[in-house]
């Protein structure tokens, strides 16, 4: 009985033990759709030297804070610009003390890979001209942050208003891109980034920095992102390693 008594005893301290270790979970992180590929490739790289698994959510940077907002489990957020990380801020649903400028980017005006059209991007340029009977592809420029950096350009170079009827408006900046890769749009206006990523378009002029606010990509971990794997992978976002996959994809690294 007594030997029963041990074993039982020694099973009971394992299982004990199993109970009450952290269960193994994702890290999960919401992000601007135009991170996407270069996320993508930091993750697998992040992964393959012993990090967690990463997943995640690709979206405008809007959508994805106001997800946030309304409880989805993200334990970083990774926004395209500062006023949706604000918005999150504001509402206490981001760690202030982790959130870190990490990336920027330029805004250019792209067409199908085939395109004829040259244009030259300076105030008052034909912009409506080049588009004849065609609509510009954006990403919502009243919420989404490429949308929103668009039409700062446009009304700061005195465009704006004669092809804001003629808009397709995208909910975030790859939808904006697709619509052009496929022909869809004559023209469209997109980050470097997403023009270098889609070898069915081409940049045919990229908008000067003083005509739009600074293009800045956040990240921070959210309230809910208390676990170690997710600051590991913050740590990692902001290293060498990942600044180097950003720089090949065309970002700017700030850091």
């Amino acid at each position: 009985m007594r030997a029963l008594g041990f074993l039982l005893g020694c099973a009971l301290s394992v299982l004990g033990g199993v109970a009450s270790a952290e269960p193994a979970r994702d890290v999960t992180v919401y992000a601007g759709a135009s991170l996407t590929n270069a996320l993508q490739d930091i993750a697998t790289a992040f992964a393959a030297g012993g990090g967690a698994k990463v997943r995640f959510s690709f979206a405008a940077s809007s959508l994805l804070a106001r997800q946030i907002e309304a409880g989805a489990d993200a334990d970083l957020f990774f926004s395209a610009d500062t006023d949706w990380m604000n918005y999150l801020a504001d509402r206490n649903l981001i760690q202030t003390a982790t959130r870190k400028d990490v990336l920027s980017n330029h805004l250019v005006l792209i067409a199908p890979s085939n395109s004829t059209i040259a244009i030259e991007i300076k105030a008052g340029f034909a912009l409506a001209h080049a588009l004849g009977d065609g609509r510009l592809a954006v990403a919502d420029p009243d919420t989404v942050p490429a949308g929103k950096y668009a039409r700062q350009a446009l009304t700061s170079l005195g465009v704006w208003g004669s092809v804001a009827e003629h808009l397709v408006r995208a909910e975030n900046v790859r939808v904006a891109l697709a619509y052009v890769a496929r022909g869809e749009a004559p023209l469209g206006i997109v980050y470097d980034t997403d023009a270098r990523a889609e070898p069915k378009v081409k940049a045919i002029g990229t908008f000067p920095e003083n005509t739009h606010l600074p293009i800045v990509y956040p990240v921070a971990l959210t309230a809910h992102g208390t676990s170690a794997d997710a600051r590991a992978f913050l740590t990692y976002l902001e290293g060498p390693q990942a600044a180097d996959v950003f720089r090949r994809y065309g970002f700017i690294v700030l850091h």
